[in-house]
């Protein structure tokens, strides 16, 4: 316990036998409860870890495989159903080190953020520790989840070193969270629905001879049209079903006139290349004007919307926003 507030760690469990104990041993002393989910896995470390007498450290078995994510909403409802306040979530692997979790939970602990995760951008110099290709990727998804979440200000969404407040926990809906590798962002996406504070903790990555389960062509096929889909919900939520703004009209009136001069300027190319005769001056001058006020109204809608993040962290209040 630190500051009167219960500290669990939940510790999702597969193809980790190797590693598991020693992530164990790294946790800081004050952490109050470690949970270790062993999603049906194939090495049996959930027993592995049962087999040794280690004080704090309660195993859950999941009787099939889940995901990363099944495996720690399941430790996730367990800690918040034993009184945890703050609940950190790292991986089994060793890529995140325990001597992080301080900084990790501090902005919590300051009521500055309802959840909080590592960012292993900060620092350049950890960067070179990075494959080329996880920069790259990474990178694209970070610039796509800015959007679909609306936290513009965080790096690094599928980061899987996190902290987040029992407070914001509860009016998760958690059933409807992606139980496979979408996890995190999609729990990004869904923190934004209930306007909780999110911030980014600097660490240095860590890379050794771990191999990751996340397949490029999962990313590649499957990940854009969950980030589409997150967007256009939040984009409703925000400023069609929750508010209508300046911003909600500024959005309508873009589209509205883009939409209207494309279609203009496809005809007038059409009618064109039919009669052999190039469109008047006038006509694409026509076309042009609702171009280029539909594109500064998305400009001005982009501004207002990156503006438009969560500021006051919900620990502060109570609310609950049951959104599907």
């Amino acid at each position: 316990m630190i500051n009167n507030h219960r500290i669990a760690v939940v510790i999702p469990s597969y193809r980790v036998k190797d590693s598991i104990l020693n992530v164990i041993a790294e946790i800081p002393s004050f952490v109050d409860h470690i949970i270790v989910v062993d999603d049906a896995c194939p090495d049996k470390s959930g027993d592995f870890v049962n087999s040794y007498t280690l004080p704090k450290v309660t195993v859950l078995k999941n009787l099939q495989n889940l995901g990363v994510g099944g495996a720690t909403i399941n430790g996730f409802q367990f800690a918040a159903s034993n009184r945890s306040d703050i609940i950190v979530k790292m991986d089994g692997d060793g890529q995140m080190k325990g001597d992080l979790i301080p900084q990790l939970i501090a902005p919590i602990l300051d009521k500055r953020a309802d959840y909080t995760k590592g960012n292993r951008f900060f620092f350049p110099s950890g960067l070179k520790k990075m494959p080329v290709i996880r920069k790259i990727g990474n990178s694209a998804l970070s610039i796509i989840n800015k959007f679909s979440s609306g936290y513009y200000k965080i790096m690094d969404p599928t980061n899987g070193f996190t902290a987040i407040h029992r407070e914001a926990l509860i009016h998760l809906p958690l059933e409807k969270v992606s139980n496979r590798f979408f996890f995190e962002s999609d729990l990004l996406f869904r923190l934004g629905v209930i306007r909780a504070t999110v911030v980014d903790v600097p660490m240095l990555p860590v890379y050794e001879d771990e191999k990751s389960n996340l397949r490029i062509t999962k990313v590649l096929f499957e990940f854009p049209l969950k980030y589409l889909n997150c967007y256009c919900k939040r984009i409703a939520y925000n400023y069609f079903i929750r508010d209508f703004s300046v911003g909600s009209l500024l959005l309508v009136l873009g589209a509205t006139f883009t939409l209207l001069g494309s279609l203009f300027a496809m005809y007038l190319w059409y009618k064109s290349h039919m009669s052999r005769v190039p469109s008047s001056g006038g006509s694409l001058f026509l076309a042009a004007v609702p171009l280029i006020l539909g594109f500064q109204m998305l400009l001005s809608f982009l501004l207002v919307d990156v503006e438009n993040y969560p500021r006051d962290p919900l620990v502060s209040f109570k609310k609950n926003i049951p959104i599907d």
